[in-house]
């Protein structure tokens, strides 16, 4: 947060005792009269006085009226004397201290009256009393419109630091998919080539899992490397995962002696599929093969990803072990905060009927167009 260097201290009252003396000065000239320095003390002490705004306000603006009801009551010649008075009625309420503002108007508006019907003077005693009710009210909503600008401003920051908390959880919900699908894939690949050593032959399959995990790992670094780059910038990250990618990461997974039924998007996808819908369209399919080579135990899988004006759905469906019992780990619960964050849903069942050999698992993941209402 900037800190705003208030202006000095002085400032204030220095100006408005310049104003107070020199106004009331040259009206009094026009009359025929003079200040004594009494009365100058009495312009001097409600400037004086505005040097307490900050630390005390409401005796500020009570020891502001007192003077300035005090000028009056000695008889000395009108002007702008009340300046100073003013000045702290509006700083008073702003400040917060209002009772104070408005009992020290009240409290004046009594003296002023008093002192009119002393002394005859009904007419001024009239326009001070509306002058000091023009003043509150100015104060009250210079202090309105403080207060809306700093709930806005809390708003403002407020709503800065939940999207920030946002990008940090994309960023770890990142982070955890390229790193469990990478290691999930170095691990099958380097199972492959062990296998293949103890063997004692094919050469060229043991030389190809060496080189997916060669090519696995650098990729899941640069990944990783990117990722953590944007978050110790603490900087707005843009996906860079896009549905083009997905043959490729279909590749990678077919790798693991995996057979892969794949039907790609197509491409361009609609207009309303920007570059966070598709990172997460990718991250579905990515998380959901993942959890294939890791825990399913299966030999093939089709994998389906279908775009449209209303709606973009993702299935992928194994013949594995099943669904199982288990809670659901990380990975589900990570897809399915992404897909809720934008009114999509997941749906993860048995694949085949009751019954059959290999009942296998289906995750589906549909995701609705904005202004479309979720089936």
């Amino acid at each position: 947060m900037i800190n705003r260097r208030r202006p000095p201290l002085g400032i204030l009252p220095v100006a408005v005792a310049v104003v107070q003396i020199v106004g009331t000065h040259f009206a009094a000239h026009r009359f025929n009269d003079s200040l004594s320095w009494v009365a100058v003390l009495l312009l001097l002490a409600g400037p004086a006085l505005l040097l307490l705004r900050r630390r005390a306000p409401g005796p500020m603006v009570a020891g502001i009226g007192l003077v300035t009801v005090g000028y009056v009551a000695a008889g000395f010649p009108w002007g702008p004397f009340p300046l100073s008075f003013a000045v702290g009625l509006v700083l008073a309420v702003l400040a917060g201290a209002r009772w104070w503002a408005w009992g020290s108007a009240a409290a004046a508006g009594v003296g002023f009256l008093l002192l009119a019907m002393q002394h005859g003077e009904s007419t001024r005693v009239f326009f001070v009393l509306v002058w000091l009710i023009v003043v509150l009210l100015v104060g009250e909503l210079g202090r309105s419109a403080r207060t809306r600008r700093d709930e806005y401003r809390r708003a403002s920051m407020e709503r800065a630091r939940h999207q920030r908390d946002e990008e940090r959880l994309v960023l770890a919900r990142d982070i955890h998919d390229v790193v469990a699908h990478s290691l999930s894939m170095i691990n099958v690949q380097a199972s492959v080539a062990l296998h293949l050593a103890k063997k004692g032959g094919d050469a060229q399959g043991m030389y190809e899992a060496l080189e997916n995990i060669k090519s696995g790992s650098k990729e899941a670094l640069s990944e990783v490397r990117e990722v953590l780059s944007v978050l110790r910038q603490d900087a707005p990250r843009v996906p860079s995962q896009r549905l083009e990618q997905l043959d490729e990461l279909v590749q990678r997974v077919r790798g693991a002696n995996l057979s892969i039924i794949f039907t790609p998007p197509v491409l361009p996808p609609p207009g309303w599929v920007d570059e966070r819908v598709e990172n997460i369209l990718y991250r579905v399919v990515q998380e959901s093969l993942t959890n294939v080579v890791r825990h399913a135990k299966a030999s093939r899988v089709v994998v389906a990803v279908h775009l449209d004006d209303a709606h973009a759905a993702v299935t992928v469906t194994d013949d594995g072990v099943g669904i199982g019992l288990g809670n659901e780990g990380n990975g589900i619960g990570g897809m399915r905060e992404r897909l809720g964050a934008h009114g999509g849903t997941l749906t993860i069942d048995a694949a085949n009927a009751p019954g059959a050999p290999t009942p296998g698992t289906r995750i589906s993941a549909r995701l609705p167009a904005p202004g479309t209402t979720r089936a």
